[in-house]
């Protein structure tokens, strides 16, 4: 959000990004007896053997690990992106499948020297393992080619394992061929919807990906390892089962667990707010915009985001503390009475858990626990609606949606629930905060996805829209709007002043557009809707202090128009 307090990822490329984006990954074939892995020391048992990492960018670690005692641990810098590679033995005229697991920050995957057309894949932030996979062709003279891994400059730390290259023997030796897997363990429901239901599993070593069966009958194949089926009927209950699978077989079915769906109504929660509502973030520190108590934020914000709870030594748990002495003596008695008079009129206050101090993990049972058990006591303490998620170090959408069960069960159904992910972070349903924002539908208030600090990316229809226009809002908005949330669940998040992000302001005007766009089919751009949105919920900014800064410009505009809106 706020360039000086927020650690946005404002280093990647347009153009790369666009290229990783439009990759496409080819299916796997079926594998022949004679294949083999042909990528030597493949599990890093052997630490670096066989590796070359640039800039001693890598080293062998025994934890995390995908499966056996190692995997690899390869860290960016800034002008460094943390590549390691291997040369492959492979044969000419072949077919071969690249696959590696991944977690961590920015991975990518990719062949080289292929003698045909070289490949490769990415995938952003995860908070858990996941499986990255392409298939590449060798040419009429090709005896071996170079098989890399890499992360992006100055990004997190990348973790890799099982990297396999598997097809014809190249004869340079390798890991043995694969077994079956065992079947999975630990199926459990993390989540339900009036039409959906959420899974999730242990990881199974040696599995490539997992097959997911309701009611006896396959449904969906996955990767990682977590689901959300969805079609269902509201108020049933349906039994679902899951296999591993790899080139060498499906494992036996999982035990069997029942996940009955909520019933049919309106989906979220949040008590009673408008229908089109604006929210905006106040800083509980000072960076240069101005400063403001909560009674200084204009009545055009319905909710206030209190930026931010900060990490604690104890895993997955927060605190806040109001930053007196940098908000010119502001006290916590007053801060405590200013909350409660925005509340008496109307008005939600909720605490922003991330920022610069909110590096948060909810890895385990424990963390959500912790998680859960904190925010209650910070909204006791502070007198606050609900929480917004804006974690920018990646989410575990198993245990985050643990954690946000647990914390709704303790607040009610008046909880705000809000989210404020990066925009690569909702390109797909699979990335882990889309994962848990469907999760979380029944108790979700809404997405204000930030539309800045970002790259050029993928719209609903395919094609690559870049930041700073109408098409971009639009046609980014559509994927959630079609991608499972309700309209009332998204919103617009822009900064509300060029001071405010490092880049991708838009003027008043262009989010107004941009709404009109969503909910009437008026002021679009070369990108149209195939449908309306009128219950769309409304529009973010970062920050209620430099909206301040900027002469309240941008509430004075974006407030009215959004409350307006049909």
């Amino acid at each position: 959000m706020d360039p000086v307090r927020r650690r946005r990822r404002t280093r990647l490329w347009s153009g790369a990004v666009t290229a990783a984006l439009a990759l496409s990954l080819t299916a796997v074939g079926q594998a022949s007896a004679a294949d083999v892995n042909n990528a030597k020391n493949a599990g890093f048992e052997s630490g670096l053997s066989g590796w070359t990492c640039s800039a001693n960018s890598g080293t062998a670690v025994s934890s995390p690990v995908h499966a056996g005692t190692g995997a690899l641990k390869a860290t960016p810098a800034g002008q460094d992106n943390a590549r390691c590679s291997q040369t492959v033995a492979v044969k000419p005229n072949a077919t071969y499948t690249l696959s590696a697991w991944v977690q961590g920050g920015y991975a990518y995957l990719g062949a080289s020297g292929t003698g045909t057309t070289d490949v490769s894949t990415w995938t952003p932030d995860s908070a858990s393992w996941k499986q990255l996979t392409t298939t590449f062709t060798t040419g009429a003279n090709t005896t071996s080619v170079s098989v890399y891994l890499h992360g992006w400059y100055g990004q997190a730390a990348y973790l890799a394992d099982d990297v396999s290259v598997y097809g014809p023997d190249g004869g340079g030796g390798g890991d043995p061929a694969p077994t079956v897997p065992a079947a999975p363990g630990g199926l459990a429901v993390s989540g339900t919807t009036s039409s959906s239901v959420s899974l999730a599993w242990n990881a199974v070593s040696g599995a490539t990906s997992y097959n997911v069966y309701r009611n006896g009958s396959k449904v969906t194949a996955v990767s990682g390892t977590s689901a959300t089926v969805t079609g269902l009927a509201a108020s049933t209950a349906y039994s679902f089962q899951v296999t591993a699978t790899n080139a060498a077989g499906e494992s036996a079915k999982s035990a069997t667990v029942t996940g009955t769906t909520t019933s049919s109504g309106n989906p979220g929660g949040g008590g009673t707010l408008p229908k089109h509502a604006v929210t905006g973030y106040w800083q509980n520190f000072n960076n240069g915009a101005t400063v403001q108590k909560i009674s200084d934020v204009p009545a055009q914000y319905d909710i206030i985001a209190v930026a931010f709870a900060d990490a604690t030594t104890t895993p997955g748990a927060v605190s806040f503390t109001l930053d007196s002495a940098g908000l010119g003596g502001y006290t916590v008695d007053q801060f405590k009475a200013d909350v409660k008079a925005k509340q008496a009129a109307g008005k939600k206050v909720i605490v922003s858990v991330g920022g610069q101090n909110g590096t948060v993990s909810v890895s385990d049972p424990t963390s959500a626990a912790n998680f859960a058990n904190s925010v209650y006591s910070v909204m006791q303490t502070y007198g606050f609606d609900g929480v917004d998620i804006d974690l920018e170090n990646g989410i575990n959408p198993t245990y985050m949606t643990q954690a946000l069960r647990s914390l709704a069960a303790k607040a009610g159904p008046s909880l705000i629930l809000t989210m404020a992910p990066q925009t690569i972070d909702m390109q797909s349903t699979s990335a882990g905060y889309f994962q848990t924002a469907l999760n979380v539908k029944d108790i979700l208030t809404v997405v204000n996805m930030q539309y800045y600090n970002s790259g050029s990316m993928l719209g609903c229809d395919g094609k690559v829209y870049s930041q700073g226009t109408v098409d971009f809002l639009t046609a980014l908005a559509c994927i959630q709007l079609e991608g499972g949330l309700a309209p009332s669940q998204v919103g617009l998040g822009l900064p509300a002043s060029t001071r405010g992000a490092g880049s991708g302001y838009v003027s008043p005007t262009v989010v107004n557009n941009a709404l009109d766009c969503l909910t009437k089919l008026t002021n679009c751009g070369s990108f149209k809707p195939s449908r309306t949105y009128p219950d769309l919920r409304g529009a973010m900014t970062w920050s209620t202090n430099w909206d301040a800064t900027a002469g309240n410009a941008w509430s004075n505009a974006v407030g009215p128009h959004v409350h307006a809106l049909p």
